[in-house]
């Protein structure tokens, strides 16, 4: 680290001062970012500052932002400007050293505040060689925007994915594969508005006795004892498993193979879907290949059909989770304290009857898009990881970029 000097950080940035620039309250009219010591940003029709600006919370917990241009502050955020040193580098100085912030300069009995006179003297490295300085910003910089552009597409295919499954779901595809529309199909009405001629609307208890179908609700708490849970054995599928649409096996609970077996009507198959039965009752989940031969566990529901021909389960997971499907779900849900659900309150659910050729390609457009939506989420993890790795070498001086 010979390459890199110690220097005090009250004495490479100043402070601006409140008196002059303060503002007390964002107002969200304006196209300002208005910085606080949390960690939304808000908007201010007025700006106080004009450069690149450092941000540090001084209430709550270590908080850094940094904004190039016209911005505004409340008072429990410091705004600092880089003196001899880049206000750029700074900022990934401190976000690179957040725990180690929070740790050492906050304290307080009640709600934790950041003291200057203890944060000034704090010792920072900087690279002896100021464009040296500027290249470890300019590659930090790049990522970031990589990281920015990535996170604003993760959010347009999303709004294409929430818009065209609506879409799939109220007016579908037709042969051609092209979305119906009233100007070019026909259309009736039913209990769940305008719907395509070739569909009809039943309740999910018709559809199971042409599916040869059934709803089963998982083993009662006498049944199952969290006492019985052990470290190696067969998976327990509970609510709390069940995220974005998935099985997690993170935190999952698992039986022995024997417990397992006394209760095997509750073992699950390929194919089946999974209700949490109280609480977040919109979790939902299609279980999977892998997936066959664990335990639905006693807060969730099982639902299975034996003719595979009458309904795809990932088309039903879609419409369970449209606002058409959970309207009705929570409408007739009971409970006070704790929604839950039942069998009775599924079986009342009206749901679309729509040709399985159609549900299955509905089903491959949503994968697709999801797919899609997917890779550029993997994209962002190894941008994030990637950036924090150079931080930590680059800021901490274990690597050393050639100018």
């Amino acid at each position: 680290m010979s390459f890199m000097k110690k220097i005090r950080l009250g004495d490479t940035y100043y402070e601006l001062p409140k008196s002059k620039y303060q503002v007390q309250h964002a107002d969200n009219i304006g196209q300002y970012p208005f910085y606080t010591s949390g960690d939304k940003i808000f908007t201010h029709s007025e700006y106080n500052v004009e450069d690149d600006i450092v941000f540090i919370a001084t209430g709550g917990k270590a908080n850094v932002k940094f904004n190039s241009g016209k911005s505004a502050y409340s008072t429990d955020t410091y705004a600092i400007k880089g003196n001899a040193h880049s206000s750029k580098y700074l900022f990934y100085l401190l976000l690179n050293n957040l725990s180690y912030i929070d740790r050492n300069f906050f304290s307080g009995s009640g709600l934790k505040h950041l003291q200057k006179k203890d944060f000034r003297n704090w010792l920072l490295h900087f690279p002896d060689d100021l464009d040296e300085e500027m290249t470890i910003v300019k590659y930090l910089t790049i990522l970031d925007n990589a990281i920015t552009s990535t996170s604003q597409l993760i959010a347009k295919y999303q709004c294409i994915k929430n818009g065209l499954l609506h879409d799939l779901l109220t007016r579908g595809i037709d042969q051609h594969g092209n979305l119906r529309s009233e100007k070019t199909h026909q259309f009736k009405d039913s209990k769940l508005g305008r719907i395509p001629m070739e569909w009809e609307v039943v309740s999910l208890k018709q559809l199971m006795i042409k599916g040869r179908g059934f709803i089963q609700t998982g083993p009662f708490g006498s049944q199952l004892h969290s006492y019985e849970y052990v470290s190696e054995g067969i998976p327990v599928i509970m609510p709390q498993d069940i995220q974005e649409l998935t099985i997690s096996i993170e935190n999952i609970a698992r039986i022995t193979e024997q417990k397992a077996s006394s209760l095997s009507k509750h073992l699950v198959l390929d194919g089946d879907f999974i209700y949490a039965r109280r609480g977040d009752i919109s979790r939902c989940a299609v279980v999977t290949t892998n997936q066959k031969g664990w335990f639905c566990g006693t807060g969730c529901i099982l639902m299975r059909f034996e003719k595979e021909d009458i309904l795809n389960p990932n088309w039903f997971k879609l419409f369970y989770q449209s606002s058409k499907g959970q309207n009705q779900i929570k409408a007739n849900a009971v409970g006070l304290m704790m929604i839950n659900l039942n069998s009775s309150v599924l079986n009342q659910l009206n749901i679309y009857q729509v040709p399985i050729d159609e549900q299955n390609s509905i089903v491959r457009i949503s994968k697709n898009i999801e797919s899609s939506i997917q890779n550029f989420r993997t994209n962002l993890t190894k941008l994030q990881s990637l950036k924090t790795g150079l931080m930590q070498d680059l800021l901490g001086g274990k690597v050393r970029i050639e100018i």
